[in-house]
């Protein structure tokens, strides 16, 4: 039972992305906009999503600067973290959700453990890249600890997934963002997930290699 193809990975990477600069219309985003906004496409297989993909106005750039010069990146759960391109970083990414603390602030507070994990972010946030693509109560955690004056990060990617909070926590990241002085890039809406927030931040750290398509 013989099949017809493709199984070389670079024609593979090329063929998917020529076909997502046919379906999508990308000509209101920069050159490094469109390789977030063609990485978050090809995650999810979901051409319609280049109408809910938001920049704030550096984003980019400070994320490009910040991970340029090997700064933390901070994931809310190990789906994220495993996804971010290890050959393209100098550092581990960061994840609290199963360290002891985080159970014990969980269970003390009546909260979700994502949300008790950003208590042991504080050392590393300032001028951090802040990666969320599974947890809404984590991005809410966050703003709320930015309102009250914790340290900024470089950027936050903010894409969790779900029907419960989702599309709200992203929405109040879009709708607080310049009030807090943070930059960021989100998914409006309850489309998400590891894979599209992962993607996003191996996006940039492929630009600052020159790996464009």
């Amino acid at each position: 039972m013989p099949f017809d193809y493709e199984i070389n990975p670079q024609q593979i990477e090329e063929k998917s992305f020529q076909q997502i600069r046919e379906l999508c219309e990308l000509s209101a985003f920069n050159k490094e906009q469109q390789q977030v906004v063609m990485r978050i496409v090809h995650s999810l297989g979901l051409p319609h999503l280049v109408e809910q993909v938001r920049f704030s106005a550096l984003a980019c750039d400070m994320g490009l600067e910040a991970l340029k010069n090997n700064c933390a990146i901070l994931c809310d759960v190990e789906m994220v973290k495993q996804g971010i391109t290890k050959r393209m970083i100098e550092k581990e990414p960061l994840c609290y959700l199963n360290h002891p603390e985080t159970a014990q602030l969980a269970k003390k507070n009546a909260e979700t453990r994502s949300m008790a994990a950003l208590n042991l972010w504080q050392e590393q946030l300032a001028g951090s890249v802040v990666v969320i693509g599974n947890a809404p109560t984590a991005l809410f955690r966050l703003l709320e600890m930015l309102e009250q004056g914790a340290a900024k990060p470089a950027l936050i990617i903010g894409m969790p997934v779900g029907f419960v909070g989702a599309a709200e926590s992203k929405q109040a990241l879009w709708d607080n963002h310049q009030n807090l002085g943070v930059e960021c890039i989100t998914l409006l809406g309850r489309e998400g997930g590891s894979a599209v927030s992962s993607a996003s931040c191996n996006a940039l750290l492929r630009c600052n290699r020159g790996e464009y398509y």
